[in-house]
This record gives C-alpha cells, sequence and structure tokens, in this order.
C-alpha cells in the first residue's frame, strides 16, 4: 500500500524542514523528500538544503576562521599582544566548516524523528492528482509513490553559471567549490560583486589571497542604500579586495597554468585578469526542474519561478503551496523559513502574515552589512518626505574598545509621523543590531520609540538609538 500523508514537503532545505517541523506541531502526518546528498560520504541524501550544506553555514564558518587569522596577523599588537609566526592550516581550516555541517544535518534528522516526521530519501516529482489526494512519485533507492492532501514545494536555488565558462569546482568554482579549495590560491579572481562573491572574496583575501572582483554593474552594491554601498566600497578597497565595476566578460580559458579571463572595462579597454582559481557567483536560479509540474496543471514563469498567491503562498493548483527561492522575492533563508511556518499554519486553517517589507538583509563581510525597509534612493522614488539619521561606530566606546569602529548606522523616518521606514546599518555585529530595527518596524515603531529606549552602554545598540535620535538632530554623543 502506498504512504499517504496529510503533508509532504519536497525538498529540506530550510523552507522545507521548517515547514515540516511546524506542519507536525499543528498535528498533521508529515513526510518531507529529499535526494541532494552534497558531500554525504555514503551518498545519503542531506537535510538543510544549500544553506546548511554549501551556503549560509559553512560560509560563514570560513568567515569567522579567516577572520582569526587575519585578527592574530594584523590587529592584536594594537592590544599589547605580540604573536610569533602564524601559520594557517586551510585543510584543518576547511574540515573544522565540514564538521559544523555534519553536527547541524544530524540535528535536522534529530528534529524529524522527535517530530515523527517521515524522510523520504529520493527525488519528488507529481505523477497526478486522484481523490485521495496528489501522486508524487519518489525516486530514490526505494522507489515509491506516495499521496498527499497538501504539498508544499521548497527545492530552493542553485548557482546561475554564464555561458562559456565551464565551471569544474576545481579551478573554476561556483559557490560550492569556493567552500573547499584544497589549498589557499595566491591569485583568485571572482566574477560578481554581489554577497555571496564578497563574502567569499574576504574569506580567501584574509588567508593570503590576491583577490580582484570583477563586476557587470556600474554601481556597487545597487540593492543597498547608497551611502552604505559608498561606505563599504571605500572599506573594502582599502582591505585590499580589489574591485572593478562596470566590466564586460569576454573569453575564460583555464589550463593547468590557472585560468585567464579577458574582460572589457567600464572604459571599453581589453583587459586580462590572470588567477590560480575562479569563482563565479552571478546570482541564483530556482530549481523547479523535473518536478512534474505539467502533470497538476502548473507552469513556471519567464524566470523559472513557480507563480504564487502573494498572501498565502498557494499556486494555481489546490493544495499546493511553494515557498522559498521557487517563488517570487529575496533567496534569503530566513525568508523561506517564515514562508514555510505560513504555509504549515495556513493548511492548519490560521491566519498567519508575513510583511516582506520587515525581512532585513545581511552580507557578512568585516565590517557587516545589514538591512531592513526601504533605502532613501527608494523613498526618494516614491515621493516620500523622510527625515534620516546617522552615527558612527567611530564614536561608540564598545565598537573602540573592541577595534572595529569602521561604519554607522542610518535610521529612515517619516517626516510626518516619524514611523520607522528602514534601517541600514555597516559595522560590527550588523546583522545581530538589525534585529531590533525590524521588531520596531514590525509594531510600526517610530524613531522616537527607540530613542527613548534605554539600551545597555557600553554596547553596540547605543549606535542604533543614536541614529534614530539624529533623525530629529538629537544625538547625544556627537
Amino acid at each position: 500500500m502506498s504512504q499517504s500523508f496529510d503533508v509532504l514537503v519536497i525538498g529540506g532545505g530550510p523552507g522545507g524542514y521548517i515547514a515540516a517541523i511546524r506542519a507536525a506541531q499543528l498535528g498533521f502526518k508529515v513526510a518531507c523528500a529529499e535526494s541532494n546528498a552534497y558531500d554525504d560520504p555514503k551518498g545519503e541524501p542531506r537535510l538543510g538544503g544549500t544553506c546548511l550544506n554549501v551556503g549560509c553555514i559553512p560560509s560563514k564558518a570560513l568567515l569567522a576562521s579567516s577572520e582569526e587569522f587575519e585578527k592574530i596577523s594584523h590587529h592584536v599588537a594594537d592590544h599589547g599582544i605580540t604573536v610569533g609566526s602564524v601559520k594557517l592550516d586551510s585543510n584543518k581550516m576547511i574540515a573544522r566548516k565540514d564538521s559544523i555541517v555534519t553536527k547541524m544535518t544530524a540535528g535536522i534528522q534529530f528534529l524529524f524523528r522527535k517530530n515523527k516526521i517521515t524522510l523520504l530519501k529520493g527525488h519528488a516529482s507529481f505523477e497526478g492528482k486522484g481523490a485521495d489526494g496528489y501522486q508524487v512519485k519518489i525516486d530514490g533507492k526505494d522507489k515509491e509513490v506516495v499521496t498527499a492532501k497538501n504539498v508544499i514545494i521548497a527545492t530552493g536555488s542553485k548557482a546561475r553559471h554564464l555561458p562559456n565558462i565551464p565551471v569544474d569546482n576545481v579551478l573554476i568554482s561556483d559557490n560550492e567549490g569556493g567552500l573547499k579549495f584544497d589549498s589557499i590560491p595566491k591569485t583568485l579572481g571572482v566574477i560578481g560583486a554581489g554577497v555571496i562573491g564578497l563574502e567569499l572574496g574576504s574569506v580567501w583575501r584574509r588567508v593570503g589571497s590576491d583577490v580582484t572582483i570583477l563586476e557587470a554593474l556600474p554601481s556597487f552594491l545597487g540593492a543597498c542604500d547608497q551611502g552604505i554601498a559608498k561606505e563599504a566600497h571605500k572599506i573594502f578597497t582599502k582591505q585590499g579586495l580589489k574591485m572593478n565595476m562596470g566590466v564586460k566578460i569576454g573569453e575564460v580559458k583555464a589550463d593547468k597554468k590557472g585560468v585567464v579571463v579577458n574582460y572589457t572595462d567600464s572604459e571599453g579597454k581589453a583587459q586580462k585578469l590572470e588567477c590560480d582559481r575562479l569563482i563565479v557567483s552571478v546570482g541564483r536560479v530556482p530549481n523547479t526542474e523535473k518536478l512534474g509540474l505539467d502533470k497538476i496543471g502548473l507552469k513556471v514563469d519567464e524566470r523559472g519561478f513557480i507563480p504564487i498567491d502573494d498572501h498565502t503562498c498557494a499556486t494555481a493548483a489546490p493544495g499546493v503551496y511553494a515557498v522559498g527561492d521557487v517563488v517570487r522575492g529575496p533567496m534569503l533563508a530566513h525568508k523561506a523559513e517564515d514562508e514555510g511556518v505560513l504555509v504549515a499554519e495556513i493548511i492548519a486553517g490560521q491566519k498567519p502574515h508575513i510583511d516582506y517589507n520587515c525581512i532585513p538583509w545581511v552580507i557578512y563581510t568585516d565590517p557587516e552589512i545589514a538591512w531592513v525597509g526601504k533605502t532613501e534612493e527608494q523613498l526618494k522614488q516614491a515621493g516620500i518626505a523622510y527625515k534620516a539619521g546617522q552615527f558612527p561606530f567611530a564614536a561608540n566606546g564598545r565598537a573602540l574598545g573592541m577595534d572595529r569602529a569602521d561604519g554607522f548606522v542610518k535610521v529612515l523616518a517619516d517626516e510626518k509621523t516619524d514611523e520607522i521606514l528602514g534601517v541600514h546599518i555597516i559595522g560590527p555585529n550588523a546583522s545581530d543590531l538589525i534585529a531590533e530595527a525590524a521588531v520596531a518596524m514590525e509594531f510600526k515603531a517610530a524613531a522616537e520609540d527607540i530613542a527613548r529606549i534605554c539600551h545597555p552602554h557600553p554596547s553596540l545598540s547605543e549606535v542604533v538609538r543614536e541614529a534614530a535620535l539624529a533623525t530629529d538632530k538629537r544625538a547625544l554623543n556627537m
């Protein structure tokens, strides 16, 4: 007899496994199908998706290791600490990253057992719909067809590759290969100055690589508030990242000696970059192939995304939902998680809601970059009258004591109502500080609300408060 479930989740990444857990908490009989083994030595499908296995978590582990190396090599002397020769074992650094990933994937497996979620090991695709629900084929070691009343598609995304640039994840890598170099390249080229390109470029620069970044767009970090982007460009250039904007990539050749990238610079002049290794980081595309969507009357749009209702994540097929990177909106793990929870609760008859304007963005460089809400450019374009308050970490005692005083916080508030419209941070622990802003915006708080709340002293969070005060020209320490 075929197994039957109330909810079947296709994909075990952040959106998928969180949706499965929440659905199980709500009393449903739940299964989750996953086929990607990533680098599992036994070839077993691994939970956690791109984020845990070859994305967010491993990259942050490498960022932390490289930050420690750079700190000891170049910055501890300012604290009166003298060290001898500093060496890096890149293989051990990679092994530490892998052990963290393995530990966390095992943690998700434990959560599945705890919540009585059935893990279906294999590629899932729709076969059709019957009286009892949707028939979904699981093409794994144990081939079977299961039935589900509700299906949540959470198959994530994959790295976008450029035509005529073959990625082998040895000499020419995407984000996956860029996380597991077996040695430190003397010279590293990165195509793409987005989040992944900047993070991976930062990792290898800190441990000794000479890094050059090539970006097709004329402006740096176009999605950011441009005040933040300008500051970031200045800091990253000072750190040693070589960034070339407005380039056009030409022929790319790889041989035993390395990689040669021919390109045209922003002035139209022919240039050549010779490097030991190359990372191609030019965005991501949704994993929507081979799902059998046509068998249940669904089609993807021209970019490969599954069309959904913006409020419920429901597709045109009743009882079928899609979340995360396969649908519109930012490709962020925490956005996928929230959508997974939303769908599980909708299936249970609840009425959850996501305010997409309050979803924070983070770039884990050093200093970190984080923002939530509107940029100054967006507010100007929309004709919204606003006031801005800005405060530097250089005037904060905690940041100075940590020797991490680069950057600032900017708060944007409605000129009439004082409602917070956006908060933008470049500085230490920006990924944590932005959470206060997200909470404030969810509650429709005013800049005055943050300004009136007592913040601990000395702390980095005081910079957020000072920026809120600055919207009314009331900063206290500047």
